[in-house]
Parts: C-alpha cells; structure tokens; sequence
C-alpha cells in the first residue's frame, strides 16, 4: 500500500488540527487526499491507485521474464474497465468467466489472442461470443461443455482452441470457499481421467487441443501447494506430449496472496524462483492468472461514520459502507486493515464496524481496537482493491457506490455513482397491475 500513505497539508488539515492532530495529517492516495475524493464525490467511495496497479503488473511480469508467459487478470477480482484498461496498456490479457467479463475485456482493448475463458458453466451464447471474438482459449472443466463448445464451433464453422482443466488434489491451505484444486471441488477433471479426456478431445471434428489448465485457490501464502499441483501437471504435459497431443500452452492458474494482516505471501520473484525448475523445460508459453495480487492493495474503501453506539456487550461504529459493499468479512470473515483518513488523538476503544444493512452479518470488522470516531469522520477500509466492488450488490435497494482512479496529483470517476432510477432499470410493472388502485389502510 505504498501509494496510500499519510501526508501533511491535507484539504482539511485545519479539520484534523482541531480534533488532536496538530500536524494536519491525513490519508491520501497517490497525490491527493481521500477526504477531497470523499468531499467531492460523496461515500461510499472506492478509490484505486493507478500508479499501485501498474507497478504490481510490471513487478509479476519481470518475474517471469526470459519465459515465454502472458500475464492475464483475472477479471473477477475487479473488471472496472479502467483497472482492465491499465493492465492492457502494459501488454496483459484477461482471464474471464462470463460473458460480460468476455465483453468488458474487449471493450477495455484487451486482445482477444490475450484472452482465456474458464468458468464451469459457459453457456452457449456465451461460447460463440468468445468464438467470434477469436480468444486465445477455453479452459474445458467437463466432457459435457467440451461437447457443447464442439458443437458451437460447428455451428460457426471454426475450430475451438481449448485446454483441459486437471484438478490436481492439492490443498492450497486457503479459505475452503477460495479451495479450488481438491478432487470434493467442482472444478476441473481429475489427473486420473485427463489422457482418456484428452484422447476424446483430439477426435471431435471442431476442438483443437492447445494446452492444459489449472488452478488450485486464492490468497495462497505458500508456494509449496503451486510446486505440488504444478508437478503433477508437468508430468501429465509430458505424457501428452510423448503420446502427439500438441500442447503449447500451461495455464498455471493465479491464487497468489496478498498481506491483509500478518500474512507473508510470497513475492512474483519468490514464486517464479520455485516453479521455473518444474516448468522451463516444457516447451510451452506459460500462462499466468492474477488477480488480488495485482489489485487487492491497490485500492480502499472510504466509509463516512453515521452514528456510535453502545450496548452492554458491544461498541458500535455504524458507517455508510456495508455488506453489499464490500462482503467479505462477512462471507469470509476476511480481516480489512481500517483506518482514519484523517488519524486523531481520542482514546482507544473496541468496537464492531458495522453497515446499515438489516442483517446481524452486516460488518466490516468485529471486535476491532481503534480510535474513538466522530459523526462524519472517514474511515479508510484497505486492501479493498480485489473482490470489492465486483462482489457488490444491490441489497436492501442500495445503489451501488462509485469507483475513482487517482494518476499522481489527479482523480478521475470511472464508475458514476448509481442512482435510485438506475435501481429500477428494466423493471415493469405488468398491466395487470398497472390499472390497479392501492388502497392504503391507516
């Protein structure tokens, strides 16, 4: 979070002198204070550092340098098209699961020979549109879907490059819900099947094998569970290619983690260190699928404080960020780091930092040591840059908050604020009941 630091001369330096902090300090992204962004474009707010987003890219990349390799975002951690767009500019791909990721990575500038679709439930409309679009490949998880995309390509009269996706049964260590290379999970084809499955793909009439695929988790924090799995599938590489299947791709999959407390993930280089000796001499164009790791420290979520309350079993912090906002301490009893945007002297105390969302489940941390807030101070929740907004929803009718990128001195909005219209968007009420009149009992 380098980019996220405090600096003197804030806009409300006079402010943060008035409440204990004499030196006028707050928290700013890059060049510019998040009480202005907040000032001006209202909270809930996510704010992401470009300058963050291009160094992490550049830092996986060189890496991995001196192996033929693409660096493709995966999309889930944050498809706004400015954070795809930045990664593009410096020459990445997208890893997509839909297709609305699959449109919002071309409509970024992402090249479709940089593009590689996983995701076990493409749909048909789904397949042709990346088909048409000409992507680098499918990640294949079932014979079904493999049918499904021959069948596509027949349609359209072309040949579907795809890669089977082997599960390697490897604990990635991580959150069981984030576990995604155990045979119980639902992803891919198990070692055991993958030359039969590879042998049934060679024969169908509009499939052309062109790699192998895996992905074992998120926020890993180890690199033993990438050595394990990716062993395994370099000797299966070898087999299929000793038996003529031409495979020239490695999907390696992404999951590398990111510090959000005391974790101490890997870094690009650490990990690169550990899996060129198992994979440099395959051959192949490696594939690389990161996402939090290039995005999760790279932005915050700037919260306003509503109202304190206390009972006698709890402090509470009530903010205008809730669990629709930004759901995975509640989903994954994820810790955020949570800080003051403009830091005070008041006293110390423990309190849960919850939303207005009428659910029990509705907080960003629990039991959590920090200052003593006022009405409308601002809290900064970190490490909200992946899996943030692109887990949001519109829960209890709540528009959704605005997205800004800040580039040195400057912000720019990259996603408006919705709006109550923007709510109701494409409903109807039938006519049935539009003739209808309400009768209101008081």
């Amino acid at each position: 979070m380098d980019d996220f630091i405090y600096r003197d001369g804030g806009a409300d330096g006079g402010r943060s002198a008035a409440r204990g902090n004499s030196g006028g300090r707050e928290l700013f992204c890059e060049g510019v204070s998040l009480s202005k962004i907040a000032r001006e474009v209202g909270t809930p707010v996510y704010v992401y550092s470009y300058n963050t987003l291009a160094r992490h890219f550049r830092v996986f990349d060189e890496a991995f340098s001196g192996i033929p390799h693409i660096v493709c975002f995966a999309m889930k951690a944050n498809s706004n098209l400015a954070v795809v767009k930045t990664f593009a500019g410096l020459g990445g791909g997208a890893d997509v699961v839909s297709g609305g990721e699959l449109f919002r990575a071309l409509k970024a500038g992402v090249e479709p020979s940089k593009i590689v679709y996983a995701g076990v439930g493409k749909t048909d409309r789904e397949i042709e549109a990346a088909l048409r679009a000409g992507i680098l490949m499918f990640n294949i998880e079932s014979q079904e879907e493999l049918s499904a995309i021959d069948a596509a390509a027949g349609r359209l009269g072309v040949k579907a490059p795809i890669a089977l996706r082997v599960n390697p049964d490897v604990d990635a260590k991580t959150h069981p819900y984030i576990s995604t290379g155990l045979k119980k999970n639902k992803f891919g084809i198990s070692l055991e099947q993958a030359m039969d499955e590879y042998a049934h793909a060679e024969r169908l009439p509009n499939v052309e094998v062109v790699g192998i695929h895996q992905h074992i988790g998120s926020q890993l924090t180890e690199t033993a569970p990438f050595v394990d799995s990716l062993e395994k599938t370099a000797g299966l590489v070898r087999d299929l290619k000793s038996a003529g299947f031409g495979i020239k791709y490695i999907d390696v999959g992404g999951g590398l983690g990111i510090r959000y407390l005391d974790e101490k993930p890997p870094l690009p280089s650490e990990l690169a260190q550990a899996i060129r000796p198992v994979l440099e001499d395959l051959g192949c164009t490696l594939i690389f699928e990161p996402g939090r790791v290039l995005a999760g420290n790279a932005g915050c979520l700037v919260t306003k404080v509503l109202y304190r309350k206390s009972t006698e079993e709890k402090n509470f912090v009530i903010v205008d960020a809730g669990m629709n906002d930004l759901v995975r301490p509640t989903l994954y009893q994820a810790y955020h780091e949570i800080k003051q945007v403009i830091p005070t002297d008041a006293p110390d105390f423990s309190a849960d930092v919850v939303g207005p969302i009428c659910e029990t489940g509705d907080f960003l941390a629990r039991d959590r040591a920090m200052r003593v807030p006022e009405q409308g101070e601002l809290l900064a929740v970190m490490s909200a840059g992946a899996y943030g907004f692109t887990m949001s929803s519109n829960y209890n009718s709540r528009p959704r908050v605005a997205e800004v990128m800040v580039d040195k001195d400057r912000y720019y909005i990259v996603r408006r604020r919705e709006d109550y219209e923007g709510l109701v968007r494409g409903e109807e009420i039938p006519e049935f009941l539009a003739g209808e009149k309400v009768t209101h009992n008081v």
